[in-house]
């Protein structure tokens, strides 16, 4: 396909996304099925293009004076298709699918002729409503906060050492640019790819298909590791979803002790199944979705109760920046009220002297610091172990030098500070 066409397919894209509300997945797969002449090469582009636009929605609209998908997939063709304004003029000349020509106002746009952004929610790419709860986190720094969060994300990988060192790993994916994590021990990580260039298919791996390694974000991993899982230990992952964390539980156990694998939606948990029979443990007893009452019968016999919360993804955009702009205030106050509730069920199940490790992947108050500061009043025989006593007692490398909103309990990890996706960790011990 021509790069006109690639632009026109991603305005159709687009618009189901942001007129019909289709998922940003469903359309683009959608797309794909009615156009089966398109090569991989070139739903790869349209796919980078589409998700460009989504991240930077807001600065895109704002250059343009229009949110409608002509307007996004045309800002974000400079860098996804990394075309210069006289190239996207060019293709874009009203012939078989090419878009119509460009107006005035868009040639202006593209040649940064248009008044910058003078508004913080608009430089940091984020929702207006979202900017008191960005500014409150992040003191001074919503701007390079949000930039950070609208930029493509890299592949992160955890190698699973019941299987396979990292060494290995790296040499066996060498050909994709991997290297070595910044923080987590067990971390390789494949950079980005930039404008048309395609991301390594690496579940296609054989590597993958052996258990050497699973996808995870390094921010994920450090979450784990905060539950400083030993061999022999008992261990409740009580929202394991596809069991990500409860597989890097394991093999921080070596394959020794137990693992106790809940979650109440049987869809996300559905995957956990074959991820244990690849990653080789044997320690993870899944429970059947939803079954509280064999939850409950364990009591408070956990070592240590690992809760991944059901939150508003706000630190995932930028793997997922349609869901940037699907959160609203009323969805959120809802996720707010299961993660309250589940906390107090984590609570029944640590052992006295036990660990409870509470991680969202999202970056906004309400669901973090919010959620254990009225955690810690419900139950105060839990205490907050400060989070640099926690990660030198979890992680062998050092700890950063701050946690992105600046305190000394909790730690929240952000793409801007860190280099990982959004993820905030409470860890706590019960008297």
């Amino acid at each position: 396909m021509k790069p006109g066409a690639r632009i026109a397919a991603a305005i159709e894209v687009l618009d189901a996304i942001l007129v019909k509300h289709q998922p940003a997945s469903t359309a683009l797969s959608d797309w794909g099925k009615a156009h089966r002449f398109a090569g991989s090469g070139d739903r790869s582009a349209i796919g980078n293009l589409v998700y460009d636009a989504l991240r930077h929605k807001s600065s895109i609209a704002h250059r343009f004076s229009s949110d409608m998908p002509r307007a996004l997939a045309l800002g974000a063709a400079t860098t996804a298709l990394g075309l210069a304004p006289d190239a996207i003029a060019e293709v874009c000349d009203g012939s078989k699918h090419a878009p119509e020509p460009l107006t005035q106002n868009e040639r202006d746009a593209l040649d940064g002729k248009t008044p910058k952004a003078t508004s913080d929610d608009i430089a940091a790419d984020i929702p207006t409503w979202l900017l008191p709860a960005f500014r409150k986190v992040f003191a001074g720094r919503p701007i390079a906060e949000g930039k950070a969060m609208a930029e493509r994300a890299p592949i992160d990988l955890r190698v699973n050492t019941i299987r396979a060192t990292r060494e290995q790993v790296l040499a066996e994916l060498s050909h994709t640019g991997a290297v070595a994590g910044t923080w987590a021990p067990n971390a390789i990580r494949i950079p980005a790819p930039k404008e048309t260039a395609r991301a390594p298919n690496v579940e296609a791996e054989g590597a993958h298909g052996r258990g050497w390694f699973e996808i995870q974000d390094e921010g994920s991993q450090i979450a784990a590791a905060f539950a400083q899982a030993k061999p022999s230990e008992r261990i409740l992952d009580l929202c394991a979803g596809a069991g990500g964390k409860t597989l890097a539980l394991a093999a921080s156990m070596q394959n020794i002790g137990e693992i106790v694998a809940y979650d109440a939606d049987k869809a996300r948990l559905r995957p956990i199944f074959e991820r244990i029979t690849r990653a080789g443990t044997s320690i993870v007893n899944v429970l059947r979705a939803g079954d509280e009452a064999t939850l409950a019968n364990y009591g408070p016999s956990f070592h240590c109760v690992l809760v991944d919360a059901p939150c508003s993804g706000s630190g995932t955009w930028r793997r997922k920046p349609d869901a940037k702009w699907r959160l609203k205030a009323d969805s959120l106050g809802q996720r707010t009220s299961s993660q309250m509730r589940v906390l107090d069920t984590a609570a029944r199940h640590v052992r006295p002297g036990g660990r409870l490790v509470y991680i969202t992947c999202s970056i906004l108050p309400e669901e973090n610091t919010g959620q254990i500061d009225a955690f810690l009043k419900r139950h105060q025989d839990f205490q907050i172990v400060p989070w640099r006593d926690a990660w030198m007692a979890a992680l062998p490398t050092p700890p950063p030098e701050r946690s992105a909103d600046g305190r000394d309990d909790t730690l929240l990890l952000t793409p801007a500070s860190h280099g990982t996706d959004g993820f905030f960790i409470a860890s706590l011990r019960r008297a």
